[in-house]
């Protein structure tokens, strides 16, 4: 994730002014960026989330945008929307409040709050535990944020976050974990699951259980286990659980070039669920690893095949595994995290267009979206209140 959607092998026509689907950097970029100079991305990223809302409060299209996209159940499109939504009010909601993203954020928590819940879309299409994982997530950050705690939002915002975790809560595999998809016999409740969709939901379900959201207390254990039995010795994490690590063969996408998305999201939501084992020493032998082996990410970043790049990366990881480096960053000491910032904004900054929108995979308007709200969250995690309007 940034792995909304895992599309299928075609291509399509460019529109007009739409980027080609590879995208060739030639400029240099810097090997740090300072908090002042990322201020400037950041404010552009946000002036275009607040620009591209739509009049009833939502963004994007519950349609098929792409033809690359074909094959997917027809409910999968508006999930992907909803999930992107949930995205763009988690980065107005972090971000410095102007009366511009104020009044957006109030439009766009009303129509998450309203909209209707997105379903399952077939046998195998299990798309909608996207906006089950994100919608729930954006709605535990709301549930704590002190402008919303008055009517009419606290008690819209704690029923749509129970609805979310309906969803979850019926799609939590026997393991443990979460995904989005499922395989032959198909069940009702779904049998696959990944590590990076249950590590970003970790801390959420957590804190939701304060809220009294969650009632069911060995749900969270037996996803901080799926979790924890994904990590490998050498600090990758599997894409999915198997009983033996599936590591064939020199290029894989469970080795550390192939994992870099998941790395920093997995320890994240371990070390934030109080997992003592992953230790400060190990935060910052991942974020190393994403450093030393970003190329990899660059690689796939735009390519329009999931995981047709070195390693098996897919380019929705893209501004996924920055997200979550930015979150893991923020867990050292606070000495440290602006070093480790300066060395991550670069990445980020090198991607916003002329218009203060990014992609990292399809330029589909959900996955604009996302990757917009990745690259803002993840540079507000490290730009001073101060420096962020």
């Amino acid at each position: 994730m940034n792995a909304l959607v895992l599309a299928l092998l075609a291509c399509a026509p460019l529109q007009d002014g739409e980027r080609p689907a590879v995208e060739h950097k030639t400029a240099p970029v810097p090997a740090t960026l300072t908090a002042d100079e990322a201020k400037n991305v950041l404010v552009r990223a946000l002036t275009f989330i607040t620009s591209t809302q739509h009049a009833d409060g939502s963004w994007g299209t519950p349609g098929c945008e792409n033809l690359a996209e074909l094959g997917f159940s027809v409910e999968s499109y508006y999930a992907w929307q909803v999930a992107a939504h949930a995205l763009a009010v988690m980065a107005l909601a972090e971000a410095e409040e102007t009366p511009e993203r104020r009044a957006a954020l109030e439009k766009g928590i009303e129509w998450l709050c309203t909209t209707r819940m997105p379903k399952r879309g077939s046998d195998w299409d299990v798309d909608y535990s996207w906006p089950g994982l994100y919608g729930f997530v954006a709605c535990v950050r709301l549930a704590d944020d002190p402008r919303f705690q008055g009517a009419p939002w606290k008690e819209a915002i704690a029923r749509r976050g129970k609805d979310f975790w309906r969803i979850l809560e019926h799609n939590q595999v026997p393991e443990g974990g979460w995904a989005y998809y499922d395989d032959p016999p198909f069940t009702a409740r779904p049998k696959w699951a990944t590590s990076f969709c249950t590590g970003l939901v970790l801390p959420a379900v957590g804190r939701a259980e304060d809220l009294g959201w969650v009632t069911d207390l060995a749900i969270k254990k037996r996803a901080l286990e799926y979790v924890r039995r994904c990590a490998l010795p050498g600090g990758a994490y599997e894409y999915d659980l198997n009983p033996v690590a599936r590591i064939s063969g020199g290029e894989h996408i469970n080795r550390i070039k192939g994992s870099l998305g998941r790395i920093q999201v997995c320890n994240w939501g371990r070390a934030a669920s109080g997992d003592p084992r992953v230790t400060p020493d190990r935060i910052r032998e991942g974020l190393e690893d994403f450093f030393e082996h970003h190329k990899f990410l660059d690689a796939a970043r735009m390519r329009p095949i999931p995981h047709e790049a070195y390693y098996a990366n897919a380019g929705y990881f893209y501004f996924f595994g920055h997200y979550y480096a930015a979150q893991v960053i923020n867990l050292l000491p606070p000495e440290e995290r602006e070093a480790w910032h300066a060395r991550l904004r670069p990445h980020l900054a090198k991607t916003i267009r002329a218009d203060g929108s990014t992609s990292d995979f399809l330029s589909t308007s959900y996955m604009i979206l996302a990757s917009t709200s990745f690259l803002s969250m993840a540079l507000d995690l490290g730009v001073p209140r101060d420096a962020a309007n």
